[in-house]
């Protein structure tokens, strides 16, 4: 989903672009580059943020300058853990402003809430399924793709809710009667595009998903 810009005082983009700058410079800082040493690990990356790109240009306007899309934030996270799903995330977005999508003033809010958050999100998801859940192929499919998928999106939806509401750009029924009310028809195909990216990706190209491995979850099971 993206934000226009107009939809916030100016003051939001100025906090906003701050705070981005911020939380990028620590992705980039924290992100595993030594993974992408590898050529294949950085077509693999690359092509990642090329078809999220691809994914976020099909899109419908749910009010003036609020678009939704698909998003896969949760499976760029598994995929390559929390700051490298940013740095991919961020690129997308980028490619999509670039092309017209949307607005320049609308890139940092746009990427806090539909970047930044559902990959934080899914990281504490993914921890919390590896400490209190049995390690197995379902479980990690089920758990942190299909369940995570939906969940984080509704997550994600209620907080832009909010900061529309808190910014005063549209009336609270409004986001019900043209948002809130379709949540469920926003969480099942993220759930199962992400349960049916993962577990393709694990079944036929497991080095590609750097939250899996066969020995935890699939020896001995």
């Amino acid at each position: 989903m993206e934000f226009s810009g107009e939809l916030f005082p100016a003051s939001w983009g100025w906090w906003s672009a701050a705070l981005y700058a911020w939380l990028l410079t620590r992705a980039l800082r924290w992100a595993h580059w030594r993974r992408l040493a590898d050529a294949d690990q950085l077509n693999v990356f690359l092509g990642a943020a090329v078809c999220v790109l691809l994914l976020w240009t099909l899109r419908t306007e749910i009010q003036p300058g609020f678009h939704w899309h698909l998003s896969t934030m949760v499976t760029l996270t598994l995929m390559f853990g929390w700051s490298l799903a940013v740095v991919a995330g961020s690129l997308a977005l980028l490619g999509a402003t670039l092309f017209g999508l949307n607005d320049w003033s609308g890139l940092a809010p746009t990427a806090l809430v539909f970047i930044m958050l559902p990959a934080a999100l899914t990281q504490v998801l993914l921890g919390l399924a590896r400490a209190y859940l049995p390690k197995h192929y379902f479980v990690y499919v089920f758990v942190n793709a299909f369940f995570a998928g939906g969940l984080v999106t509704v997550l994600v939806a209620l907080t832009a809710s909010g900061l529309l509401l808190a910014a005063g750009a549209f009336p609270l029924q409004r986001l019900i009667d043209n948002y809130l009310l379709f949540l469920p028809l926003m969480f099942f195909p993220e759930a199962v595009l992400n349960g049916w990216l993962i577990s393709i990706m694990v079944g036929f190209k497991p080095h590609w998903v750097g939250s899996f491995r066969d020995e935890e979850y699939l020896h001995g099971k």
